[in-house]
């Protein structure tokens, strides 16, 4: 079945430049192989689309149950450059935890 991502984690985001850095974390210790398996770099690439000109680098933090994205080239050139109403590098977390990700019987509860 199919879920969004915050329904199982929680994120924090921010900016430098025009690289977003957003981080997930599990609600709950055996979340953690789940988001593990389907929040790959190759997944939020496809759900920016075009928003994320660069690549997309996955750091895992199993000490914290957490995995931190760097998107290089995601804002527009930064905040003075970019023509976006939105708050740049912030949002970006809000809008990976809207992802859709797949989960199996039982890997959840």
């Amino acid at each position: 079945m199919q879920i969004y991502l915050n329904q199982i984690a929680h994120g924090r985001s921010g900016d430098k430049g025009d690289t977003s850095n957003v981080c997930v974390f599990a609600r709950k210790p055996e979340y953690y192989a789940v988001i593990a398996r389907e929040v790959t770099p190759q997944r939020v690439k496809a759900h920016f689309g075009d928003m994320v000109k660069g690549e997309i680098v996955r750091y895992d933090v199993p000490s914290l149950q957490g995995f931190n994205f760097v998107m290089k080239h995601a804002l527009g050139g930064g905040a003075t450059h970019s023509l976006r109403l939105d708050s740049l590098g912030k949002s970006m977390g809000s809008a990976l935890l809207r992802m859709k990700i797949e989960v199996g019987e039982g890997e959840i509860g």
